[in-house]
């Protein structure tokens, strides 16, 4: 197990585990009641500073998978993804409509990445 690393672990879950070169994120969300793309705008803060803890940063990421509470947020959404992605390394991407945790949710993103930035 020491080849495992867990990242700010709890009693339910760890906000990122690393294993064999690759790092998994737990699903970030925002502050609750905000915006949209203020929500977006925290949750990828967030990703960034998860992933340079692990070793890796937003160019290397492998998948995102975006969760909505609705979809009608999808082009605010993506407005605030757009300017923060690295144009020349695109992860594959996933975005679906769900019932988040609370109503106050309407974004939730978890990341793979590749370690080694």
């Amino acid at each position: 197990m020491s080849d495992i690393k867990r990242l700010h672990p709890g009693p339910r879950m760890s906000q990122a585990v690393i294993h064999g070169g690759l790092v998994w994120l737990a699903g970030q969300v925002g502050n609750p009641g905000e915006s949209v793309q203020d929500q977006t705008k925290v949750i990828l803060e967030k990703i960034e500073k998860l992933l340079a803890e692990a070793g890796s940063d937003k160019s290397r990421l492998l998948q995102a998978t975006i969760w909505l509470a609705s979809m009608d947020d999808f082009a605010e959404m993506n407005a605030v993804w757009d300017a923060w992605i690295d144009p020349a390394n695109p992860p594959t991407r996933a975005c679906g409509e769900s019932k988040l945790a609370t109503p106050d949710y309407t974004v939730e993103i978890i990341i793979v990445a590749a370690q080694g930035a």
